[in-house]
């Protein structure tokens, strides 16, 4: 699905374009994604700047050259200093060794000055470790600080260019798969509508993919609510990455259902969620069909807004029933079977609304905050098989709802994020195959907000 925003349309054109910067008013840059990127073309259109000092930094630095053993397919023009006129593409913080406070003011003052001239659609990722209670006070307000320092600079960037950052745990090397896979996700036009967030890496699990094109080579995957919108765009990502989908829709969407299965070389299964034997229908087809099972991803979902006050049974039950109870039914019944053991993963649909709240959405925002508690205790579950169970949370998305927003209300919900737009269904589907994919194993029980920095929540 392409964008509807005409106001963004007539702010990078012609006259109109002008006259917005003459009046002042936002101006949301085009983003570019990776549809957007020829065949074969670099991870980053400029010269990457590695900020920091220490051994993590220069590993680091040695990572995105190419140079270091085993990782291929980086090969880019790291400078370790910035002269003056270069136009960085993209600037990687390495802060992991920072032990007060006073540590991150020559790499953040350094910084200062290449945002000026960063290039359009500029990454800047920081690559930290986490604060925690135990730590010297000193050491904690540093790596703390990190946090603030990135979502602040998040708010200041523009022309489509974000920053985020990579926070990972003591006891898990910079080089570890996952961290890998997130700093190439957060770097790449993947990430064009993940800004302002900070992804945990806590173990250093996971594997490095042969082709970093296709992640998912081999790999078999389930798609709830897969007609249409996003489940649409996540069943077409992940076959674009290699694996071989299995679509899910209700029988009502089985003509769409059909069209997305041929579209993605996969198959169709029609089937309510809700129903009790759901899980054993999803890994008897997903079996049967393909020989195996390892992508879960739960996408259905379903909306009834009422104010709480005016809120009925039947929309509160629904609502759970569809957005929870059956992704909880379907988990029990996939982790006991004893099929899911070969590094799987589980990718939930969350949102926004369910960490802010939302109004008139208290049995939604209840239903998708129930599904980031799921996914936080289920991870423990997969971790004996290389598993992971995480969350992605999208905020304002260009979707078919969307669209019957009155258009104030969409208007001005669109301008509520750091990158002043709304985002597209493909934009929560290069999250949820980044989750998927084997470099994702040491990112486990996490939430990624896909939101553009949304003026919500955190």
């Amino acid at each position: 699905m392409t964008s509807t925003d005409r106001y963004l349309d007539l702010v990078n054109s012609g006259v109109t374009q002008k006259i917005a910067k003459q009046l002042g008013l936002p101006r949301p840059a085009r983003l570019r994604r990776a549809a957007d990127r020829r065949p074969g073309a670099p991870l980053v259109d400029g010269p990457v700047l590695v900020l920091g000092d220490g051994p993590d930094a220069d590993a680091l630095a040695q990572l995105l050259s190419g140079t270091s053993p085993d990782r291929k397919g980086w090969d880019l023009d790291v400078r370790r200093h910035a002269a003056e006129g270069t136009r960085f593409a993209a600037v990687v913080l390495a802060l992991s060794e920072v032990q007060h406070p006073g540590d991150l003011a020559a790499p953040l003052l350094a910084l200062g000055p290449v945002l000026k001239t960063l290039a359009p659609g500029g990454r800047v990722v920081s690559v930290s470790r986490p604060a925690r209670p135990d730590h010297a006070p000193a050491l904690a307000a540093a790596r703390q600080g990190v946090d603030g320092t990135v979502r602040s600079v998040a708010k200041e960037l523009r022309a489509g260019s974000t920053a985020n950052g990579v926070v990972v745990a003591d006891d898990v090397p910079v080089t570890a798969p996952g961290v890998l896979g997130a700093l190439r996700f957060l770097l790449s036009a993947r990430s064009a509508y993940v800004d302002g967030q900070l992804l945990a890496v806590d173990s250093a699990a996971g594997s490095l993919p042969a082709d970093w094109d296709r992640p998912l080579d081999g790999r078999v995957a389930v798609v709830t609510g897969a007609a249409r919108g996003i489940g649409a765009a996540i069943a077409e990502t992940l076959a674009r990455d290699g694996a071989t989908v299995v679509a899910v829709d209700v029988p009502a969407a089985g003509e769409a259902l059909a069209a997305v299965a041929n579209r993605v070389h996969g198959t169709a299964l029609q089937l309510d969620v809700t129903a009790e034997d759901a899980g054993a229908r999803l890994l008897e087809h997903a079996l049967t069909r393909h020989g195996r099972l390892d992508v879960v991803v739960h996408n259905a979902g379903i909306t009834r807004d009422k104010l709480l006050a005016n809120m009925t049974p039947d929309r509160w039950e629904a609502v759970l029933a569809v957005n929870i109870a059956a992704q909880l039914r379907i988990n029990e019944a996939l982790l006991t079977s004893g099929d899911l053991t070969d590094a799987p993963r589980i990718v939930a649909l969350a949102s926004t609304s369910g960490i802010a709240g939302n109004r008139g959405q208290s049995n939604y925002a209840a239903s998708k905050g129930g599904v980031i508690g799921m996914v936080q205790a289920t991870a423990p579950l997969l971790a004996p098989f290389g598993g992971t169970a995480n969350a992605v949370a999208p905020g304002f998305i260009e979707t078919d709802m969307t669209a019957r927003m009155p258009t104030l209300t969409r208007q001005v919900a669109r301008r509520l994020s750091s990158l002043q737009q709304g985002g597209l269904p493909v934009d929560v589907a290069e999250a949820v195959a980044f989750l998927a994919s084997p470099p994702a194993g040491g990112v486990v029980g996490q939430v990624l907000r896909v939101c553009g920095q949304n003026m919500v929540g955190r």
